[in-house]
């Protein structure tokens, strides 16, 4: 986040300082924190009475804006400026806070049109309050901003401040290599004020992107219609993707394998399944976004992060790759990554006819890091097993190949999940990942062996089955794959060729049959009925 990092601590302060502190609590009740009433309380713990303190001395600030050369006339005297106005801020600081506060962290994001504020004081047991900062705070942070301008390219747009009352100092100043929170980033035009003001020789990409982009990555139904009919008129044809992606079918299928192995894990991280969608977004911020769509099409889109043609685009003022010339009709924002609408779209692949297709995307070798490991089976069998073990056995290696490969069938078995991850994996949680994205085997759940015998004893009533020398009193019944044989075994020395046997499926369906075809020989033809009728 932050371009400059300088902390300071007094002769007092103690030793074990948590340099990776976050006390920012939410802003609560106000879409801006600068109308916030003064001591509003936040936070689980009691709220505190305001009372401000006596400071009896004040912290030794650290600065440091990157100095030019030692020889420019007048540079370090702009830095002890800009180091002398931040121990002030810390003052006021230290002065505003309430009774027993042991840290304060302060926030402030500023353009020359806007102003946002967050300054939270915690105690020893981490209950926090909010309160206002002074208008002092707020006219010396923004004389901060203004002498920092004349240090580097340009001003920062977000100040941090983090205080302890034994005088422990943290101090950031944020140009925005990473994205704003939400909550302290301003409309567009706000930074386009501020550029005005102060011009810089680039941006990042992704404020870049965020101030320039003009919506020119979206595409509605009726611009996707009007392009795909311009394209054909003109004969403009996309590239026919060869070698990038795998075929559909078998990307939906491992994608799907690895959302329920990140599922069955309890990770926060990795790929998800929805019906027809799913999405990825990796730890360093690129993604992608997957749908199916009817009569066998599918979209695959996203963005890698600080792109080079994106930086190129924004800050160069060159055009945009063209990601959607030759695209069809149907290829719209509805089924585009969420990054079209904020302009860091960096590739789409759409699937039709059996083929992938793209526009100006990069090759897929350039797109690792935006998509799971979907390349191969054993890609998604590696990816799996190092999620398992640091070092996998044979035996962890084999059953995590064939839980990969029933995926790529569409067959895999809730047992099959155990066997894979283990009765403390959330087996649950994995099997309705693959459930939703039709990789499960289908079919109904186990038919309990109660209810299985219950229905056969409906069947033979139903349809009037002589049970004359056949005791329905002595039923049993042995497990199938797919249901349960229910019969009545033989009195002892009895020889019967056409002993009556029923076949009840695990979706309640009876079939009738006897001893002269034995089970070995009628349960093929059984399972594949009951197979087809949930295919």
């Amino acid at each position: 986040m932050t371009s400059n990092h300088d902390t300071a601590q007094a002769e007092d302060a103690a030793p074990d300082r948590d340099p990776e502190l976050d006390l920012l609590a939410p802003v609560l009740g106000t879409d801006d924190p600068n109308r916030e009433s003064a001591g509003a309380a936040a936070g689980s713990g009691d709220s505190a009475e305001f009372a401000y303190a006596a400071m009896e001395s004040a912290p030794d600030v650290g600065f440091n804006l990157t100095p030019g050369p030692a020889d420019t006339p007048g540079t370090m005297d702009v830095a002890d400026q800009a180091r002398a106005v931040a121990h002030r801020i810390a003052q006021e600081l230290m002065a505003l806070g309430p009774d027993g506060w042991d840290r304060v962290h302060a926030a402030f994001a500023l353009t020359v049109t806007g102003q946002l504020s967050r300054v939270t004081y915690a105690d020893d047991q981490q209950r926090q309050v909010r309160i206002l900062p002074s208008q002092e705070v707020l006219n010396l942070v923004a004389t901060h901003r203004a002498v920092s301008a004349e240090l580097g390219d340009g001003p920062w747009w977000r100040f941090e401040m983090t205080v302890t009352a034994a005088g422990e100092l943290e101090v950031d100043h944020d140009y925005g290599d990473d994205p704003f929170p939400d909550d302290q980033l301003f409309a567009p035009q706000e930074y386009l004020a501020d550029l005005e003001a102060h011009p810089r020789a680039s941006l990042p990409t992704w404020l870049a992107a965020y101030v320039h982009h003009g919506n020119r990555q979206g595409r509605t139904p009726q611009q996707a219609a009007l392009a795909a009919r311009a394209d054909r008129e003109s004969g403009l044809l996309p590239t026919v993707s060869e070698n990038d992606f795998p075929n559909f079918d078998l990307l939906w299928a491992r994608w799907s394998a690895l959302a329920a192995a990140f599922v069955a894990i309890r990770s926060d991280w990795g790929p998800r399944v929805l019906p027809s969608f799913g999405w990825f977004e990796g730890s360093r911020r690129s993604g992608s976004s997957l749908y199916a769509l009817p009569g066998g099409r599918a979209v695959l889109s996203g963005g890698v992060w600080n792109a080079p043609e994106l930086d190129a685009a924004y800050n160069g003022r060159f055009a945009l790759p063209n990601l959607y010339a030759g695209a069809p009709r149907w290829v719209a924002n509805s089924v585009l990554n969420s990054r079209a609408s904020g302009g860091l779209l960096t590739f789409c692949y759409w699937w039709e006819r059996g083929r992938w297709y793209r526009a100006d995307s990069p090759r897929a070798t350039e797109l690792a890091a935006a998509v799971p490991g979907i390349w191969t089976t054993g890609t998604v069998a590696e990816v799996i097993c190092g999620l398992l073990a640091d070092d996998p056995s044979d035996a962890l290696r084999g059953a995590v190949a064939a839980y990969v490969e029933a995926a790529e069938r569409g067959d895999v078995t809730h047992a099959q999940l155990d066997e894979t991850f283990g009765d403390t994996a959330d087996l649950d949680g994995a099997h309705y990942q693959l459930t939703l994205s039709g990789v499960a085997r289908t079919g109904p759940e186990p038919l309990p062996e109660a209810e299985a015998v219950a229905e056969v004893l409906r069947h033979i009533d139903t349809a009037g089955v002589d049970t004359a020398g056949y005791p329905l009193d002595q039923l049993r019944a042995e497990r199938l794959p797919v249901g349960w044989l229910i019969y009545a075994p033989a009195e002892r020395d009895e020889i019967s060729v056409q002993r009556a046997l029923f076949y009840i499926a695990d979706d309640g369906v009876v079939e009738a049959a006897t001893s002269a075809t034995p089970p070995s020989v009628y349960l093929p033809g059984f399972e594949q009925r009951f197979r087809a009728r949930h295919a």
